[in-house]
């Protein structure tokens, strides 16, 4: 059964009808968002009735955009662990660090899920095809989910991008190209591009359905904590829409009597090279303003002008919350460091939430039994590796290399 009511605009407030294929705002362009008869909703299903179902994002089907009957594009997304981080805890004066892995997601990061979910939509409501401008990861993703379901993908992706997410998008069929410039570049080129061609514009939150995927991180976060919120969540923020998503999840959680108290402390963390969310936060600005000359090793957090901008400077505001800059040097060690403690090879966009963790400890802003959570919004895997010592070559007989493993091994 579905519960989804009607899309709305999350500045103007206007309604729009939630059978149509949606963009922005039909009357102030602005962002849109989906709304739930959430009374009913409580009312029809109960949080007991999801321990029988599968893993994965939609065992919360009701809180999904889904018609009924709809059968969702899927790899099996969802369904990520919270991983227990206890010696990074225990090396930060900590007890209760807690890593959501969505590197372990079909496409190896969280894109997986809100591109899932808008391209299960777009399908269903009539879109014959996909165009999306990305750092990296969203257009691998959208690549792979549209050859899921059959239909044509272009992706557009700034010079420079991790050449894993460009083969992921290249291998699954997409029409690849580059650009000069950043993510924002490429997003003006998709907006002319897509009305001509007649497919749909993946932009980040320039339709209403990728936050609702992103949505579904939240609530799992809900669940594996028991129905509780943390006190700190800690999110690595580029186009913001985790960020957005996971506070939407809350909200209705806490709507439907599935939640209780506050918000937790929302922190978005950015790289010092591209932070128009912490500048706008420092200033009190309503909303963000472009990032001139984005420089940062971190793809996904390469986005000089996120759209909803003031939609993340609300969830922040809102939960007491804060916007952290982290230097590229941070990010490197942290992601070594999260590896050797903890064994979680993390992407560089997820490190930095280790980063500003470790620089929130050390100006005293943590209390040590706080439940924090991270979240690891991809792998490592997939990104070029930071610098690292080389591996001690053995030669010699057979006494020599044994000989010389014993002596590393033992110094």
């Amino acid at each position: 059964m579905s519960f989804l009511t009607h899309v709305e605009c999350t500045v103007c407030g206007h309604r729009h009808d939630a059978k149509r294929l949606l963009t922005v705002c039909e009357r102030c362009s602005q962002m849109l968002a989906a709304r739930y008869d959430l009374e009913r909703l409580a009312a029809h299903v109960s949080k007991d009735a999801l321990r029988g179902r599968p893993p994965g994002m939609y065992r919360f089907r009701e809180l999904t955009p889904l018609d009924d009957g709809e059968e969702p594009v899927t790899l099996g997304e969802g369904g990520t662990p919270l991983l227990p981080l206890p010696r990074l805890a225990a090396q930060l004066g900590l007890r209760h660090v807690l890593a959501k892995d969505e590197g372990q997601n079909p496409t190896g990061t969280f894109k997986a899920r809100g591109l899932g979910m808008a391209i299960t939509r777009a399908r269903t409501l009539g879109a014959r095809g996909f165009v999306i401008p990305s750092a990296g990861n969203a257009g691998g993703a959208a690549a792979v989910y549209a050859a899921r379901c059959g239909l044509p993908c272009a992706v557009i992706v700034p010079r420079g991008t991790p050449p894993a997410a460009v083969a992921e998008a290249l291998i699954a069929g997409a029409h690849v190209f580059t650009v000069e410039g950043s993510i924002a570049t490429a997003g003006k080129i998709v907006a002319e591009v897509a009305p001509q061609v007649g497919w749909f514009d993946l932009s980040t939150l320039k339709e209403p359905y990728r936050l609702e995927g992103k949505k579904t991180m939240g609530l799992e976060l809900a669940e594996q904590l028991g129905w509780t919120m943390p006190d700190l969540l800690v999110y690595p923020t580029g186009g913001g829409t985790g960020l957005v998503g996971i506070a939407k999840a809350y909200e209705e959680l806490r709507a439907m009597g599935w939640l209780a108290g506050a918000l937790p402390r929302f922190v978005s963390v950015q790289a010092e090279g591209c932070a128009p969310v912490v500048k706008a936060w420092r200033e009190g600005a309503e909303t963000t303003s472009p990032w001139a000359s984005p420089v940062t090793h971190a793809a996904g957090l390469r986005v000089p002008s996120p759209f909803a901008g003031r939609q993340m400077l609300g969830v922040i505001r809102e939960s007491k919350g804060e916007a952290l800059a982290v230097s590229e040097t941070a990010i490197r060690q942290a992601q070594r460091l999260l590896a050797r403690v903890d064994g979680v090879w993390t992407a560089p966009e997820a490190a930095a939430t280790v980063a500003a963790l470790i620089q929130l400890k050390d100006r005293g802003a943590l209390a040590a039994d706080a439940r924090i959570v991270l979240v690891l919004t991809g792998s490592g895997i997939k990104n070029e590796p930071p610098p690292l010592p080389p591996p001690v070559d053995l030669t010699g007989s057979d006494d020599d290399i044994v000989a010389r493993v014993q002596q590393v091994l033992t110094r």
